[in-house]
């Protein structure tokens, strides 16, 4: 062995511990000291993506649903994959209060135009108007009531409640120049129920059905719906489908 590595190994041999004439007794060599390592230079990685998304693919079924859907309820904004599931109806027994005060008014007027002559003798009248005056504000209030009855006609069937596969909407028309729509998605409903209220709702099968939402906690009614108990068990099938994440059934096709 050459005198540098007894030099060398002997700087790399440290005492542990030493005798009365300061002798070392036990020696251990001492473990090089690392070299510094050169880190490597981090690389960057750039992704990209597309500046417009894909766009999901719609099924054949799907899409003419949705043009069907389209075509039959023109007033509903629906998306590209929506449909109509269910079109709830009001029940008929709404009407009747509205127009039942139509006809009876209508009837009243036609019957003091035509019993004219016999009112002004019974009661005596002195100076009458002539027959073709109160025939022709008669006329004209017949025509009044016939308008008013149409237009609560109109506004009774204006309110409208739909269920699509994603959401559901409510066209509410509360006069003539009053009109509002409330959409809520499918995974925002929490609750959904109806409600029939003594013998004439369960005789004649209608009530109201009412949902609650998650957060805000709103709560949404629409009254005088026909068969209300087989709408909210569509409803709440396909909220549980929509949520679950599986597609929901055109109760149409059934």
């Amino acid at each position: 062995m050459d005198q540098n590595s007894v030099q060398t190994e002997a700087d790399n041999q440290q005492p542990i511990t030493y005798d009365k004439d300061g002798r070392p007794i036990v020696t251990e060599p001492t473990p090089p000291a690392q070299s510094d390592t050169t880190q490597p230079t981090p690389q960057a990685v750039y992704l990209s993506r597309a500046v417009e998304p894909a766009e999901p693919k719609i099924s054949p079924e799907v899409k003419a649903k949705h043009e069907e859907s389209l075509r039959r309820y023109p007033s509903l904004n629906l998306s590209e994959a929506e449909y109509v599931v269910s079109a709830v109806r009001r029940h008929p027994i709404g009407l009747v209060l509205p127009l039942g005060v139509t006809i009876f008014l209508i009837a009243f007027v036609a019957s003091l135009m035509i019993n004219y002559p016999l009112i002004v003798n019974a009661i005596g009248m002195v100076d009458p108007p002539s027959l073709d005056a109160v025939l022709f504000i008669g006329s004209l209030l017949i025509l009044l009531f016939l308008i008013g009855g149409y237009i609560a006609y109109w506004v009774y069937t204006s309110n409208k409640f739909f269920l699509t596969n994603e959401s559901v909407v409510q066209e509410i028309q509360t006069s003539l120049f009053s009109r509002h729509e409330q959409t809520v998605s499918l995974t925002n409903i929490e609750d959904a129920s109806f409600l029939q209220q003594g013998f004439l709702q369960s005789l004649l099968d209608y009530g109201s059905i009412r949902l609650s939402t998650e957060g805000d906690e709103t709560t949404y009614r629409f009254s005088y719906v026909a068969h209300p108990k087989r709408e909210i068990a569509i409803l709440n099938n396909a909220v549980e489908a929509f949520k679950n994440g599986r597609p929901v059934v055109d109760e149409s096709d059934n």
